[in-house]
This record gives C-alpha cells, structure tokens and sequence, in this order.
C-alpha cells in the first residue's frame, strides 16, 4: 500500500462541480492499494500516517517537525488513487497491473478508512468518492509531501556500490 502525504493548510475534493469533502490544517493522503495488500498493510500505513512529525511545535511554532497531525487536532482527507501502483518503467504508457481490481480495491479503501477511524477521530477523517472523477485542490503547506509505502522500498544500486546498514561501500 502506498501513500502520498501532503501537509496543507487546507485541501478539497469536488466531483460533478460540487465540493464533497473538505478540511482546514491536517494532512492530505492519496492512498494507493496493491494487488497483494492486506489488513497489515493498511495498519502500518495508519500508524505511519497518524505519528509522522511533519509539524512545527504547538508552543514554539520556530521548532519544526516536533508534532503529528494526532498532536496538532489537524483533519486528513484521503482520497483513493490506483494510479500510485502505476509501472511506468517501460514505455510511455503507465502499466497497472499492480493496482488492486476495483471491487477489491473499494472494500480494502473503505477497511483503510474505517481503521483510520478508529485509530484517531471520526469527524477529522474526510475521504472523496471512490472511482469517481475527482478535482482534488489543496494548498500545500511549506511544501512538505512524502511518500510512505507499507512494504520496504525496493533500491536498484548502481555496480560496483553495496549498500550495508546505510552505509555506502565502493567495491
């Protein structure tokens, strides 16, 4: 499971010319749901997204990346985003085929939002609508946007370099 997380000052989602779904300061998720996620994956991408320090502090506004969106009472809007499992390694035209098939998708998206739920608060978990044709606007803040993946990054080193404990070794 992948995520784009954006720290905004506000974001929304519209389809149709009508706004959906709204928040003011939080957190702004594109999630992504791979053909072979789970109920795992879910749980640590929750987890990631509710502790990451992405915030200055509450008091001392000169610190920064002192506090999560848990700390600071922020909002999240997630919006379901296949196009995050995209291969686009080969060609020009992106390959799918590691998204999720929609049913399956849709039912392990709404799982997602009902732990994320759980995990914080209800009312500060706004999401747009699944396979609809979303116009989602946001003003990022700082910019500040990260990747997170539920599974670790797979890195293709150059030859010669061996990567050891975040250590680089030429060979």
């Amino acid at each position: 499971m992948r995520a784009v997380v954006q720290r905004v000052a506000s974001a929304s989602v519209t389809v149709d010319n009508a706004v959906i779904s709204q928040i003011s300061r939080g957190l702004m998720v594109l999630v992504g749901i791979g053909t072979d996620d789970t109920d795992s994956d879910a749980s640590v991408l929750i987890k990631k997204i509710l502790n990451l320090r992405v915030f200055n502090d509450p008091v001392d506004s000169e610190k920064m990346w002192k506090a999560s969106v848990k700390n600071i009472e922020g909002e999240i809007l997630c919006v379901s985003q296949f196009t995050l499992l995209a291969n686009t390694t080969k060609g020009n035209k992106p390959d799918f085929h590691r998204a999720m098939a929609a049913e399956s998708s849709q039912e392990m998206y709404a799982t997602f939002l009902e732990q994320l739920r759980k995990a914080y608060q209800p009312d500060k978990i706004k999401d747009g609508r699944f396979g609809a044709m979303m116009n989602v606007s946001l003003t990022n803040e700082g910019p500040v946007t990260f990747t997170l993946d539920s599974r670790k990054f797979v890195y293709t080193e150059p030859t010669g370099v061996e990567v050891t404990n975040s250590a680089i070794t030429q060979s």
